[in-house]
């Protein structure tokens, strides 16, 4: 009875102290620091503008599937690299075999996969099936790093750029990583132990079998060295080599009951990459939980498509809704066009493409820049947030819409 009672005193004062930190997270007492993008831009090493030639010094097959490989990247003008945060990508402009069909070289976008240095970029890039079509669209690029880019290959690459990234405080941090979206979760982890002694830090690692899995020796060589550092590996369809215990804790997908199952009740911060499937389960799933939603970091492979509960709709104010109503014009300069706006054509990247007006594009989703466009008048609204972040005057097409009559310089 006395052990009962306790027990009970114990997890009643856990639960005040959690909720407690919850409230101070919330009203701002327990603010993240922000320094971390001064570290961005170290006097004398500033990202550089438009594109710069690297060149590739190691390219090495991170699995026993042989389907994700590694390229390591080395400036060619021998200047230093500019630095970055853990958790940034790389764009890259390449002449992928679709190009001359398509008029435009492919523009991609891949995570950094280690922890900020001096030598050399990473990036990690899982094959994916090539179109039918042949076209310039996902799998295309991925194949054509895996099967045209070796060792002295030159890429023509964009700085660092991107806004999903740890953050620099000591607050607890689960980091999940779905299939190749473990590529920033690695960078994280080896920037945050090297970096942040003593943070508590959990990692959840999905993947099919163990045969797709990267870095399975370096990860558990980390958990052991590191008390700090917590691994989970999770197969939902394990080999019959596969042994549990031993090179995975935990047979399905991941989600928010394995996380209830394990964490310990704290105030953590959660940093999700994966395909749009587990985005769109693990998510709200978290809010549901209670997660507050400045706690909860993602990058999904289809971000537009992940809808967050407590996210406030993108039509704020009369004039959005004005252009919504079909009342607004756009004109494109360049090509003599003024369209009236309908809403239902999604954004200005596809209501261009769609009458006739040729845009650079690459990710679709915010993450390249390749859109990015002059507004001579006018306003837009942008349904989230961007990765890159646009110029002083310029948009980006892929993931706004106007707010009122806009003139783009197209």
């Amino acid at each position: 009875m006395q052990l009962a009672i306790y027990l009970g005193i114990g997890f009643w004062r856990h639960w005040f102290d959690y909720q407690t930190l919850r409230s101070r997270v919330a009203q701002g007492e327990l603010a993240v620091a922000s320094d971390l993008s001064a570290q961005a831009d170290t006097p004398g090493v500033a990202a550089w503008p438009g594109w710069r030639a690297f060149r590739v010094s190691r390219k090495i097959i991170e699995n026993s599937v042989g389907d994700i490989c590694s390229f390591y990247l080395t400036p060619q003008d021998g200047q230093t690299l500019a630095p970055y945060l853990p958790g940034q990508y790389l764009t890259f402009r390449l002449e992928t075999p679709g190009t001359k069909e398509h008029h435009a070289p492919t523009i991609r976008c891949y995570s950094l996969s280690q922890a900020p240095g001096p030598d050399a970029y990473r990036v990690t890039i899982k094959r994916t099936p090539v179109p039918a079509d042949g076209g310039c669209t996902p799998g295309s690029a991925s194949n054509f790093f895996h099967d045209q880019v070796h060792v002295g290959s030159t890429l023509q690459v964009r700085a660092p750029a991107g806004h999903f990234h740890i953050d620099h405080g000591q607050a607890p941090v689960v980091l999940v990583g779905g299939g190749i979206g473990i590529t920033p979760m690695l960078s994280m982890l080896t920037w945050s132990l090297a970096a942040q002694a003593g943070r508590e830090i959990w990692l959840f690692y999905g993947a099919r079998h163990s045969g797709e899995l990267v870095e399975q020796e370096r990860l558990r060589s980390l958990a052991t060295q590191y008390p700090n550092f917590h691994l989970h590996i999770c197969l939902s369809k394990p080999n019959a080599g596969d042994a549990l215990g031993q090179n995975h804790q935990h047979v399905g997908r991941i989600d928010v009951d394995l996380l209830r199952r394990l964490l310990p009740l704290k105030p953590y911060h959660f940093y999700i990459c994966g395909p749009t499937p587990l985005l769109e389960s693990l998510v709200p799933a978290l809010e549901d939980w209670g997660v507050p939603g400045p706690n909860i970091h993602f990058e999904a492979f289809g971000p537009a498509s992940v809808k967050r509960k407590n996210s406030v709709s993108w039509v704020s104010d009369a004039s959005t809704a004005q252009a919504i109503s079909g009342a607004v014009t756009v004109n494109f300069a360049r090509s003599n066009k003024q369209l009236p706006w309908q809403a239902d054509c999604g954004n200005l990247l596809d209501w261009a493409q769609s009458h006739g007006i040729a845009v650079d594009s690459g990710c679709r989703a915010g993450g390249c820049g390749s859109c990015q466009t002059t507004i001579t008048s006018g306003e837009v609204s942008y349904r989230q947030a961007p990765d890159f972040d646009p110029e002083p005057g310029t948009c980006l097409l892929c993931v706004c819409t106007p707010k009122t009559n806009v003139t783009l310089e197209l």
